[in-house]
């Protein structure tokens, strides 16, 4: 796969409409995006799919030099620190200056992933609307309706909030000594896909369409993508009805992975429960790891790398949601 260039599919309808653009591959090894994709580009070159209204942008693969390595990064995190920088240090420098400017073009964003270990399909949204300074929003509303038709019955929010909290964690840690990991204590570690997307004007949701080599993944994100091109009204087809049995969660906590020897207390999956105090892992130097309350496991992931992400833990979210 060439590794110069992002290539991409647009559509635009002759009649005036949402901007909608759809990710696949952001991680090299999460490939449901990408199948998903390259199952709707035909149905829209030869007309089973009718665009009518707006537009829509296709990236199939987000990060090529990830994607041809078969792995989640390139030379680091693609969705992590997500900018436009003057000086890039790396590859994910060079296609953030590509991909930022294009996501500001766009009104929607549907960024199609996928998870390490088992567990069912979900939807992560962003914040209530706020003129705060951490992640200001006014699209809320819209955004839930159409998270609500995306398919999967699990919807998680509190992302950047977490991530915010995880920095100063990893700051009285220790210090940084390889880029990577300084990138990991910047104040703006959590800003991926999504987040930037906001930060132009737009909404946008990271749907997981559930574990990497789970055959049904890509048919979740093709759905999601014919559900979204229906609930912007950019096709005459009627949106899905929004799910109503919704498990809303709340992301609270990240833990990282300190040593190559901390371990899981058992091999878990995304949105196991978990009752205050059970044992989630041991730490290399006998440290237990136990849940700070009742709650869930979120993205447990026992090949992640020193200084990285190790699991998150959620609760239940008492904030409404607008379909």
């Amino acid at each position: 796969m060439n590794q110069t260039y992002l290539r991409t599919h647009s559509y635009r309808a002759l009649q005036p409409g949402k901007r909608l653009i759809v990710l696949g591959a952001v991680h090299g090894n999460e490939t449901c995006g990408t199948r998903a994709i390259e199952r709707i580009l035909p149905e829209l070159d030869s007309g089973p799919i009718k665009l009518v209204r707006g537009s829509v942008t296709f990236v199939p693969v987000t990060n090529p030099l990830a994607y041809s390595k078969g792995q989640r990064a390139g030379d680091r995190n693609l969705n992590r620190n997500l900018r436009p920088t003057a000086e890039p240090q790396d590859y994910e420098d060079r296609i953030a200056n590509a991909l930022c400017p294009l996501l500001a073009e766009h009104d929607v964003l549907l960024d199609l992933h996928s998870f390490h270990t088992g567990g069912e399909p979900f939807a992560m949204i962003g914040p209530a609307d706020n003129t705060g300074t951490l992640e200001p929003f006014s699209h809320a509303a819209e955004e839930e309706a159409l998270a609500l038709r995306l398919g999967p019955r699990r919807i998680v929010e509190g992302w950047l909030d977490t991530y915010a909290a995880g920095v100063k964690n990893r700051l009285q840690r220790s210090a940084p000594n390889q880029r990577a990991q300084m990138l990991s204590t910047d104040p703006s570690y959590g800003v991926g896909t999504t987040e930037y997307t906001r930060s132009q004007g737009g909404y946008a949701i990271t749907l997981e369409c559930g574990q990497h080599q789970d055959p049904k993944a890509p048919e979740v994100g093709y759905r999601a993508i014919r559900a979204t091109l229906a609930q912007l009204g950019l096709v005459d087809e009627a949106p899905p009805p929004a799910r109503t049995d919704i498990e809303f969660l709340r992301l609270a906590e990240v833990t990282d992975l300190h040593d190559p020897g901390d371990r899981f207390a058992r091999a878990w999956a995304s949105y196991d429960p978990l009752q205050a105090g059970e044992l989630i892992g041991t730490r290399a130097d006998g440290t237990e790891v136990r849940a700070p309350a009742d709650g869930f496991i979120v993205f447990p992931n026992p090949a992640a790398l020193p200084g990285n992400e190790w699991f998150y833990f959620a609760q239940r979210s008492t904030r409404p949601l607008r379909a």
